[in-house]
């Protein structure tokens, strides 16, 4: 049969949807390590990639529960949200690969307040930094940081800000971020078509009226 046939896009969905499920469970897997060796403090954070995980797993297990019985109403929900999907990484990813370093400093900036105090000195003692601008407009926040700051570095009085080595780092996390965004992405927008596809094709096992 060629590969453009029911047999070819059954298995191809199911292919991908398997890939999906061992990414979701890659990520869960991720998060548990973490919280577990206490590399990650925050609830928030360790629940935010718990729940991608998990949601990606659904997607996945709906998507190959309909694949193997072709069933319509479930393919139907899966491209649909698979495509929702799509729209939101394709334009986080693009947000990512365009940000300038202005951009980078306000989103560490409004990040930086949401976390709490648990998670910030995690931080300061993770990386051996203090704060994370020493700047005008947030000097208070700073001062504040600083003196609750656990890192070893201020004992020497020579620490460098968070922000800074974050800044470092940022430009190329952000590329490789994007990069593997646009990947996924795309994975995705795959995945819609070989479920459109898959769809409108006609099952050879199955009674030949059932369409007509």
């Amino acid at each position: 049969m060629v590969c453009g046939g029911f047999t070819c896009s059954k298995n191809a969905l199911c292919s991908l949807n398997v890939v999906y499920m061992l990414v979701g469970l890659l990520l869960i897997g991720v998060a548990a390590w973490g919280k577990g060796f206490g590399l990650v403090s925050s609830i928030h954070i360790i629940g935010g990639v718990i729940a991608v995980g998990v949601f990606l797993l659904l997607i996945a297990i709906v998507g190959l529960i309909g694949a193997i019985h072709h069933h319509q109403v479930m393919l139907f929900f899966y491209m649909v949200i698979l495509f929702i999907v799509f729209l939101f990484q394709f334009g986080v990813s693009c947000s990512c690969l365009a940000m300038n370093r202005e951009q980078q400093e306000a989103l560490l900036n409004s990040t930086w307040g949401m976390l709490n105090n648990k998670t910030k000195t995690d931080l300061e003692s993770q990386l051996n930094c203090c704060g994370l601008l020493n700047v005008t407009d947030s000097r208070t926040l700073f001062d504040r940081d600083l003196k609750t700051c656990p890192a070893l570095c201020k004992k020497s009085s020579s620490c460098y800000t968070c922000g800074d080595m974050m800044l470092h780092h940022a430009t190329e996390a952000l590329k490789i971020l994007g990069g593997v965004g646009l990947f996924f992405s795309f994975t995705e927008i795959l995945g819609v078509w070989l479920a459109v596809r898959y769809r409108n094709q006609k099952d050879p096992r199955a009674n030949p009226s059932a369409f007509l």
